[in-house]
């Protein structure tokens, strides 16, 4: 099958702080390279720069990290313009351009990513009342624990909200983007994944909802908020209500379903979190200390739930496959065959015609593991960048353009 037929392909980015996204830079960076569009702007904008939809993306799904860089896409700049921003954002080059300049994005720095979680910040519990609150119940050292760190969170999400809102798309709205985005957060005080995008009416079911409400810059802080790194960060819903949410990996890491969901017919998702395979160079995650053995636990948690999610999605191809094969092998009428399948995508909620590729970093990449996860020192970003590129060029290798 080539990829070339398929005509709404669509970008899934998912989270790991700066890490993330300088992965999904040196991806993206790659697509373009075996021929692939990123259409964004205003409507009037991508209908004319943009008008045809072989091997152009025009769906866009990001959490956390992957928000940040999809909403950069969807808003129109290009591969180019986002690797400027965050190279005289890490303080390389002049630190600004003439605003006339249509490609020109505002560099990217480390006071537009972290914001102290101060005392007085409307977002945060105030370190005055680490110790006023009583625990709700008492115990040992784990309620001791609960009860000295009431702090919500070391940094706010509010100087990233700022940024988007004031400099990368002014209308602030997903319905007014030429292309379909969609941010995914978690809402705290529930077990439920939120997706924000240009609903016109906000629904839900148990485990999801599709919100209208949020502004881009504000789902993106939302599904930005990493705990313990970043307070939970609340969004006014229509009746005024203020609802907290947090990271959008938390629930599902990969969330290819949505672009499945709004009509794409082939999802490229990338995603930079890989666990540590043992290295004779390096040895072994115990000699690191706790940070090391931290992250390692975290990754190993991450890749069970995205392999889970690719198997899932094999079996029941696997399934249909098999039924097809045998319904035919006993020579039932095609007519009824195909009302089968359809039961049976239908109940399962499977798309046979939709095509998914997956890119990550190679378990051997000791030294991607080991980058730290907010850094923007250059030199790193510059190897992350490069880890990017060759994963998405041996990943496409395997598919005709």
């Amino acid at each position: 099958m080539r990829l070339g037929n398929k005509t709404k392909p669509a970008l899934v980015l998912s989270g790991g702080g700066i890490k993330a996204a300088a992965f999904h830079i040196g991806v993206c960076l790659a697509l373009r390279e075996k021929g692939f569009q990123f259409a964004g702007g205003s409507p009037a904008v991508v209908q004319q720069n943009f008008p045809e939809d072989r091997l152009t993306f025009k769906i866009y799904v990001g959490s956390s990290a992957g928000s940040v860089i999809s909403t950069f896409l969807a808003a129109g700049y290009s591969i180019d313009a986002i690797i400027d921003a965050f190279t005289r954002g890490a303080g390389l080059g002049p630190l600004s351009r003439p605003r006339s300049d249509q490609t020109f994005l505002k560099p990217l720095g480390y006071r537009d990513v972290f914001a102290l979680n101060l005392p007085n910040s409307r977002s945060s519990f105030g370190l005055n009342k680490l110790f006023r609150q009583r625990p709700i119940v008492t115990g040992g050292i784990e309620v001791l624990l609960k009860r000295g760190f009431k702090v919500n969170g070391l940094f706010s999400a509010r100087n990233l909200e700022k940024y988007l809102r004031e400099n990368v798309f002014s209308p602030n709205d997903f319905k007014a983007l030429g292309v379909q985005l969609y941010i995914i957060a978690t809402q705290l005080n529930h077990s439920r994944k939120v997706i924000f995008g240009p609903y016109e009416e906000t629904t839900k079911t148990k485990d999801v909802k599709y919100a209208n409400y949020a502004q881009v810059s504000q789902a993106v802080a939302a599904s930005a908020s990493l705990p313990p790194f970043f307070a939970p960060y609340p969004i006014k819903n229509n009746k005024g209500k203020e609802i907290y949410f947090f990271d959008g990996e938390i629930r599902d890491t990969l969330s290819t379903h949505v672009a499945a969901e709004h009509g794409a017919d082939l999802v490229i998702s990338s995603y930079s979190i890989q666990p540590y395979h043992y290295n004779k160079e390096v040895g072994s995650l115990h000699e690191f200390g706790m940070p090391a053995i931290f992250n390692q636990a975290l990754y190993q948690v991450v890749q069970q739930k995205i392999e889970r999610h690719i198997k899932h999605q094999q079996d029941l191809s696997s399934v249909i496959q098999t039924i097809q094969g045998y319904l035919r092998q006993v020579k039932v009428d095609e007519e009824h065959i195909q009302k089968v399948i359809e039961v049976v995508t239908s109940r399962t909620n499977y798309n046979p015609n939709v095509k998914y590729i997956y890119i990550h970093p190679s378990p051997q990449d000791y030294e991607m593991f080991f980058y730290d996860h907010f850094s923007l020192n250059p030199t790193i970003l510059g190897h992350i960048v490069r880890i990017g590129f060759k994963a998405a060029m041996t990943a496409l290798r395997y598919h005709q353009i």
